[in-house]
């Protein structure tokens, strides 16, 4: 089996206007994402997703033409199912011949950021090939999954102080969901006004609903204690992300501040950013973003930094239909794989690009066991919304 041609394009999906939300981000007016078709010599095709950034903010020109231009030529003529080797073939670059004789890494000066992403969404893709010609699911490939069902929280939370009770109990009647996070951080102010919504959101879901709360690392560290005090005593699952990703010894010193766990990894890039979490003691829950973090390969071995220092994995899932599968593959096989994030906010990405649906029913997601990533592209709706 070889790899016959490699393709990305940016998708570009506007939302409704009344269906967009307004956060720190700004307003997000469009789900984007790189779509990667892998083709084989034989007829198989696999699909994958890769994100250079969050909201409507992300230009993927770059992404798309690093793909197609640098990853693709190195990757036409291989074998598909060679995912460890092509992985390290696109980190280490020029220098792969001495990794993979030497057995450690020797990767290439942009070793984060886009770079990462791209080797993402070809991971993916390289993933969802296997699995169709082996006519099995990612997960069981990955060792099999602990069960067919996962518990999932729904993600959303950006109402004010009035609404945001009425606002998160609204998600919990649409599906059963028996936990929620919200957004808190820069958009309140002062933290204060954080904690108030906090605890009119915890006042109206009870004490028997899960709630956690996101702050997209817009505090300082000083805010973040702060704020972790003034809400101590409301039995959050999680605060995540409390400061910025590249201040991971001050989200330490708010981890040891305070009871609160402490959630952090949608902005990481592979497992030795999840590495220096963990042996700083900077977070309780991994989170990474299977579009960003180097895809599955990656994620398993960021799942097993996890398990091996009693963290939990919940992945970043505010993603499109290809990563989202692939998160839900990933956590299924993990032994650290906790719950899945369901967005609640507008994602056509996740509804609209796949045949399939992803439903939440009791609270709980089924783990699909369809070949490979269990995921149909709508190739119509792609090119539709592609970016040339």
């Amino acid at each position: 089996m070889k790899i016959k041609s490699v393709l990305a394009r940016w998708v570009h999906v506007p939302i409704p206007y009344e269906q967009q939300h307004v956060s720190d981000f700004g307003r997000v007016a469009s789900f984007d994402c790189v779509l990667v078709r892998i083709e084989t010599a034989c007829g198989l095709v696999g699909y994958g997703e890769a994100k250079e950034e969050v909201g409507s903010e992300g230009n993927s020109h770059a992404l798309v033409a690093l793909i197609n231009n640098k990853y693709a030529p190195a990757l036409v003529g291989e074998d598909p199912r060679d995912i460890s080797r092509l992985w390290e073939v696109m980190y280490n670059g020029c220098r792969a011949h001495y990794a993979l004789a030497e057995g450690h890494v020797f990767p290439i000066l942009g070793r984060r950021g886009v770079s990462v992403s791209a080797i993402s969404g070809v991971d993916l893709a390289l993933w969802d090939i296997l699995g169709k010609s082996l006519g099995a699911p990612v997960w069981r490939l990955l060792g099999g999954r602990k069960a067919a069902r996962m518990p999932a929280y729904a993600s959303g939370g950006w109402a004010d102080e009035d609404g945001i009770g009425r606002q998160l109990m609204g998600y919990v009647e649409r599906g059963g969901f028996k936990a929620v996070k919200m957004r808190v951080g820069v958009i309140d102010g002062d933290p204060v006004n954080s904690a108030r919504r906090v605890r009119a959101a915890r006042q109206a879901l009870g004490p028997d609903i899960g709630l956690a709360c996101d702050a997209h690392g817009t505090y300082t560290v000083a805010q973040a204690k702060r704020f972790c005090r003034m809400v101590e005593d409301q039995n959050l699952m999680w605060f995540e992300e409390p400061v910025t990703a590249d201040d991971k010894r001050g989200m330490a010193e708010v981890r040891v501040s305070s009871s609160v766990p402490i959630a952090a990894g949608e902005s990481e890039f592979n497992r030795f950013d999840f590495r220096d979490l963990a042996e700083l003691r900077a977070a309780d829950v991994f989170q990474p973003d299977l579009a960003i973090c180097g895809g599955i390969t990656e994620a398993m071995r960021i799942g097993a930094i996890a398990s091996a220092f009693n963290l939990r994995l919940a992945p970043h899932l505010w993603t499109g239909a290809l990563a989202f599968a692939a998160g839900l593959h990933v956590s299924a096989a993990s032994p650290a794989g906790w719950i899945l994030e369901y967005s609640l906010g507008a994602n056509p990405l996740l509804h609209d690009l796949a045949e399939e649906t992803f439903t939440v029913v009791d609270g709980m997601l089924d783990i699909p066991d369809r070949p490979g990533l269990g995921v149909t592209v709508r190739e119509a709706f792609a090119e539709r919304h592609a970016i040339a």
